[in-house]
């Protein structure tokens, strides 16, 4: 068998799993209006279809109080039941079972409801919370058993309590948010004694034969949050309450270390679980950066889990589970932990979806269907948004041929693979590598295309997928050769030298710094020297989980410029440039905005930062100024009167958008 261990039942007294991959909670944005159920329902379905041994909801409010937002996903009244038992009977038509997370916002909740254990307000929201009365803790805690009887009713399989990730629960815990006198708070058999009565009394209403699981906060990440042996004593009052699985919940969303973007190692908290191991009887979940099936299988091997969580690696590939099954682990669509299209989505209020597969949580509407015509299509261009549209057109039935100059696919995905944290990208390439071939896909590479031979081909359509062009910046000796642009670094691995300045101060500004700043191999494939770097500490002997950072010395120094005014990379992506700023601030890199530059000569680069004129004493300067569509061949072929489609970098080039651009070639794909 593939994976034994992963591929074990799971007997869990009154229902046996069948496998140990539990699909994590994750919010998608479908949860919170009754319309979307039925698209939510589709989700599910087909996740279940692919083989997943549990599923959990993304996060459903027990009251208005424990709301993440406004008119956010609820089940505290019957009429709400309806809407539920779509999801349930959609993953039990598929073979499937289904647990819905009970989550209570607490402090963390945007809305002006919100309640806590005390009046201390998150500095990640904007509203201070209502502190709870002794009768308004029973009332909550009513609340979540009543959520569950609900639940219950509505065909579910089970509930997840939620007492992780700085929420409720987890607040009524730690001494830095519960400051109560009362019997909720004070020492910490108090402050516990909060999530055990929700477990006892929710055991009491559903009876033995109903999943419980309850999420576990086993690594607080922030300043007066619990130390070990109270995590240990709650997992065991937790166990004897009757819970039948303990999830691993992994810092607070307020903390400072990044726990699930891609910079953070695979399985690089499935320590903090084996720690518990022994503590308690029941299965324990390992979670966060678990991607692949030969991480989960050494997982479960070394005995650190009973089980794997995984949330993201299913959004990117539904199949994920019967894929490893099937010893096709080549063909996993596989979670890079960009967060742009997931979790970016949610802080926006957006639907989430998945930059390596847009269909996710689109099923209803992005429909991949056997093409009514046959028609023989050429893309140009090897890059995301070609491959993806190239391997869609093919899998629909149409004839493509997929030309690019390079002598490999991958285009921009090729530079970022190199990137420190970005070393998944190149699991990515490897799928669509077996993707196009498994479709039928004629690949053409270090050709280059031009108007005549494809017009002459005969081709029905053409699809432009060209990419981009660097954008160039003009100062005096600027054509010195030691004035390089990324593609000089990263393509063609152009020597730098110990002291550099960098223009551009967008995403591909911040890869290049890290490229630069971070020796080789970098700490995001190693756990010690990666949990080092961010200051955790390993023995949880701290509270909290933290010790002082003890950052590697970067390999040069660094100079970080933007043209435009304020702090470099305030546009980055929400949940993941905070972790960028971080680590280039770790790596001593000077960010500097308002920069105007004056030229370069053997002193170094000669800038002005607002009206104060210095010199960058640089061996370098690496140009990482923008880019722009590189769109010639597009416009030459619509001269000639062919049928032309335009996507990705070819069509916008404000920012390399893997999202955007694998997104467009599919949509596009889809419909032709």
């Amino acid at each position: 068998m593939n994976y034994p261990k992963l591929f074990s039942p799971l007997d869990l007294g009154h229902v046996t799993l069948p496998n140990r991959v539990l699909m994590g909670s994750m919010h998608t944005g479908l949860e919170d209006k009754a319309r979307d159920y039925g698209k939510l329902a589709a989700y599910f379905a087909e996740r279940a279809r692919g083989g997943v041994g549990l599923m959990v909801t993304g996060g459903i409010s027990p009251s208005i109080e424990g709301w993440l937002k406004p008119f956010g996903g609820r089940l505290s009244m019957p009429w709400h039941m309806p809407r539920h038992r779509k999801v349930t009977a959609a993953v039990h038509g598929e073979g499937g079972r289904i647990c819905m997370q009970v989550l209570h916002a607490g402090r963390y909740g945007y809305h002006p409801l919100s309640v806590a254990p005390s009046k201390i307000k998150s500095p990640i929201t904007p509203f201070t919370p209502r502190a709870l009365s002794a009768r308004g803790v029973e009332r909550t805690i009513r609340d979540f058993v009543r959520c569950a009887e609900l639940a219950q009713d509505a065909g579910y399989d089970g509930v997840e309590v939620m007492g992780s990730e700085g929420y409720l629960i987890n607040e009524f815990i730690a001494a830095r948010t519960n400051q109560r006198t009362d019997a909720w708070g004070g020492d910490a058999a108090r402050r516990m004694r909060f999530p055990i009565e929700i477990v006892r009394r929710t055991r009491e209403a559903v009876g033995p034969h109903f999943i419980i699981i309850y999420r576990l906060s086993m690594l607080d990440l922030v300043e007066g949050g619990q130390d070990w042996s109270e995590i240990a004593t709650l997992a065991k009052a937790i166990e004897a309450a009757g819970a039948s699985i303990i999830n691993t919940g992994i810092g607070w969303h307020e903390a400072r270390i990044p726990t699930i973007v891609t910079s953070v190692p695979r399985a690089g908290f499935a320590w903090v679980t084996q720690k518990l191991k022994g503590e308690v009887t029941i299965p324990l979940v390992a979670t966060n950066r678990i991607n692949m099936p030969d991480v989960a299988e050494r997982i479960l091997a070394e005995g650190q889990a009973d089980m794997v969580s995984m949330a993201r690696p299913l959004l990117a590939d539904p199949h994920w589970v019967n894929k490893a099954r099937a010893g096709r682990s080549d063909r996993i669509n596989t979670c890079i932990a960009c967060n742009q299209a997931c979790l970016d989505h949610v802080f926006q209020n957006k639907r989430a979806s998945c930059l390596v597969n847009p269909r996710a949580c689109h099923e209803t509407e992005l429909k991949i269907e056997p093409a009514s015509v046959r028609k023989r299509i050429a893309v140009v261009g090897a890059g995301p948004a070609g491959m993806a549209c190239a391997s869609t057109l093919a899998e629909r039935g149409h004839a493509v041929t997929l030309i690019d100059q390079a002598a490999d696919i991958g285009g921009q995905f090729n530079y970022a693979r190199q990137i420190p944290g970005k070393e998944e990208f190149h699991e990515t390439l490897r799928y669509f590598r077996h993707r196009l071939n498994d479709a039928g896909v004629e690949l053409r590479l270090g050709q280059t295309a031009d108007a005549a031979s494809l017009h002459a081909a005969g081709h029905d359509e053409v699809v432009i997928a060209t990419g981009i062009k660097p954008r160039l910046v003009s100062f005096p000796g600027s054509d010195d050769a030691r004035v390089l642009s990324y593609i000089d670094v990263l393509a063609h691995h152009k020597p730098v030298g110990a002291r550099v300045a960098i223009i551009g101060a967008g995403g591909i500004g911040f890869d290049v710094a890290e490229y630069l700043a971070e020796p080789s191999p970098s700490p995001t494939t190693d756990v010690g020297r990666w949990t080092n770097d961010w200051g955790i500490d390993m023995q949880l002997s701290r509270r909290g989980g933290l010790q002082p950072p003890q950052p590697e010395p970067p390999t040069r120094r660094i100079w970080l410029l933007q043209r435009s005014e304020g702090r470099p990379g305030t546009r980055l992506n929400k949940t993941t440039g905070w972790v960028h700023r971080a680590t280039l601030k770790a790596k001593q890199v000077t960010m500097l905005g308002d920069v105007r530059y004056l030229g370069f000569d053997d002193e170094g680069l000669h800038i002005t930062v607002g009206s104060m004129a210095q010199i960058l004493p640089v061996d370098n300067v690496v140009i990482c100024a923008g880019q722009e569509p590189n769109r010639q061949l597009a416009d030459e072929l619509l001269a000639t009167g062919a049928r032309v489609h335009v996507i990705g970098g070819a069509d916008v080039a404000a920012e390399l958008d893997a999202k955007r651009a694998i997104a467009q070639g599919t949509l596009l794909a889809s419909r032709i």
